[in-house]
């Protein structure tokens, strides 16, 4: 079943307006259920505005469809171990916050101050400009949106990346090989990564042939390596969560179960850098082991 939200063209400009200005979806969402409009239907609209943009589609202009037969999203026990420390096999990480809906936490101590630096060397002259993927072609493609640069390591690259990536995927409790290769993007002043989700979203035929192949992404790890001076935040503007970035830290949050659903609550972004720089490593772990495009091609 399919329901059709109507609104004003002025609406749609207004929250286009909001958006460019910097104003957060969670504040745009409080305005729009100041003005009466049911929360969730709200929520749905700035979303739909939010993916739109991020994935260089149309905005709606006075109309959205969704789709409303499948259930909310079903929290299961989280992969995350309980308590306050994470025991892995060479290091104790420290559990500094947790949430359970959606599953989020602040970690400390996951990557040494001598591995942040040896990092940002080795990335250092392989960066280039951070793409996203085209929803509808699945293609990675350079926005105007995100103004990061960045680089991947094959998985088990060296035996820097072969130690992280065995102590990254204790952390979610799944298998090393179900890891893409380790991801490290570099913000400088004033560059930032709006809204978006980290799941698979099956629009094109690249991403079903992804999943199909791998299973979606379940979890994220962004590990921070280095302080930055002003701004660079992870925030969680559904959540509510704001995880600021300070090196060897990471934020970790999960997003798919095992029903094959995905958890929009964990809308994120990646902050304006105000003052200095900002160096993160991201990894992601799917389903099932993780199998490039370019390995069956």
């Amino acid at each position: 079943m399919s329901v059709v939200i109507q609104f004003s063209p002025d609406l749609s400009g207004w929250i286009v307006e909001s958006l460019d200005n910097g104003r957060t979806p969670a504040e745009i969402v409080q305005s729009l259920v100041e003005r009466r409009l049911n929360p969730r239907a709200a929520r749905t609209v700035v979303d739909a505005f939010v993916s739109a943009r991020r994935d260089g589609r149309p905005v709606p202009v006075d109309s959205l469809t969704i789709e409303t037969g499948a259930s909310d999203y079903v929290y299961e026990a989280p992969r995350l171990p309980m308590g306050p420390r994470i025991a892995t096999f060479d290091r104790t990480i420290d559990v500094v916050a947790r949430a359970e809906k959606p599953m989020i936490a602040a970690l400390a101590g996951v990557v040494t101050p001598e591995e942040c630096a040896q990092l940002v060397e080795l990335a250092r002259p392989r960066l280039g400009p951070s793409t996203v993927a085209d929803a509808r072609t699945g293609k990675d493609v350079v926005t105007d949106h995100r103004t990061s640069r960045g680089m991947f390591f094959r998985p088990r690259e060296n035996d820097l990346i072969a130690r992280l990536d065995r102590r990254f995927s204790e952390v979610a409790g799944l298998p090393v090989e179900n890891g893409e290769g380790l991801q490290i993007l570099h913000y400088g002043v004033g560059a930032q990564f709006p809204p978006h989700f980290d799941f698979v979203q099956p629009s094109n035929r690249a991403n079903e042939e992804s999943i199909a192949r791998s299973g979606q992404r379940v979890t994220t790890l962004i590990a921070y390596l280095n302080d930055v001076e002003e701004g660079g935040e992870t925030a969680f503007p559904v959540a509510g969560w704001t995880v600021f970035p300070r090196q060897g830290g990471a934020v970790y949050f999960e997003y798919a179960n095992s029903r094959g659903q995905v958890d929009p609550r964990t809308l994120h972004a990646g902050c304006p850098v105000l003052r200095g720089e900002k160096w993160i490593a991201t990894k992601w772990m799917r389903e099932r082991r993780f199998v490039p495009a370019a390995a069956v091609r």
